[in-house]
């Protein structure tokens, strides 16, 4: 393995971090590098230090953003990228992947009192969404295709879109459903608002790693697959998302959905959405 004869060889695994992708990689209040993905990828630190041999394996962290991430990936920068990441069929191209660790789907976000469970109760209403998102792309097909006379709205960012549902200037907000608990987490009045249980899409994340190099993916996936089916990985997740969370201590309250259970109990790198249905 070309990736484990570079971390022998310089006694250094470099991890790719984002800055706030909460809660899965970033900095807390301290500066610390922090989150979900990460302590999932300090796991196969674990598992790789144990192969190699190397207890005193030293972890350097490195910053990227949505745009250097594979790029930093396929020229060696860094060994192993955990953040935010959707696996899907297109990435696979450039990049691997290891076994998904999280499930988020493209969902909406809406007053309790207005009772809207599904698309149909959205039906000629006002709608929103972030410009330049796939969530915007998704819902203007649908509702071109569904014959829904939605008037939809776009948001310069996530946070003007919330409060457009707020202010009821917008009946729904559609968004990755992850984001969207953590908007109603850190909201003024969490309990007014629900999240719909359909959802339009399912994205997979995942931790990216080199192609073509099927001994290190081995290691990794081996790691991953028993963090995930010892049930190890509960307390990671209840760590942060179903637990008061750094920098503000606001717990986002997300239980695993169904579809992760499944996922922990047959690991899959699948970037296949149709195969988390």
């Amino acid at each position: 393995s070309p990736t484990l004869k570079k971390i022998k060889e310089s006694g250094t695994i470099t991890i790719g971090h984002r800055d706030s992708s909460i809660p899965f990689s970033y900095y807390d209040d301290k500066q610390n590098v922090v989150g979900y993905a990460l302590d999932i990828c300090l796991k196969v630190v674990d598992a790789i230090k144990a192969v190699l041999k190397m207890p005193n394996l030293q972890v350097k962290l490195n910053p990227v953003s949505s745009a250097t991430r594979i790029p930093l990936i396929a020229n060696g920068t860094i060994d192993l990228e955990c953040g935010s990441t959707t696996n899907n069929l297109e990435r696979q191209k450039q990049v691997a992947f290891t076994n998904t660790y999280f499930l988020t789907a493209n969902r909406f976000v809406s007053k309790k009192a207005s009772n809207f469970k599904t698309m149909n109760d959205l039906k000629g209403k006002t709608v929103v969404s972030t410009s330049g998102t796939t969530n915007l792309k998704q819902i203007t097909e649908m509702n071109g295709a569904q014959n829904l006379g939605m008037n939809i709205l776009t948001a310069k960012d996530h946070a003007e879109a919330f409060l457009m549902v707020e202010t009821d200037r917008a009946s729904a907000f559609f968004m990755d459903d992850i984001l969207l608990y953590s908007l109603v987490a850190n909201s003024k009045a969490p309990a007014d608002y629900v999240i719909s249980a359909d959802a339009l899409s399912i994205e997979p994340y995942g931790a990216m790693l080199r192609r073509d190099d099927p001994g290190f993916k081995k290691i990794v996936d081996d790691a991953t697959a028993k963090l995930y089916k010892s049930g190890e990985i509960n307390a990671i997740y209840k760590k942060w998302f179903l637990s008061p969370i750094p920098p503000k201590g606001v717990n986002l309250n997300v239980p695993e959905s169904d579809a992760l259970k499944k996922v922990f109990a047959n690991p899959t790198d699948s970037g296949d959405p149709a195969h988390y249905k």
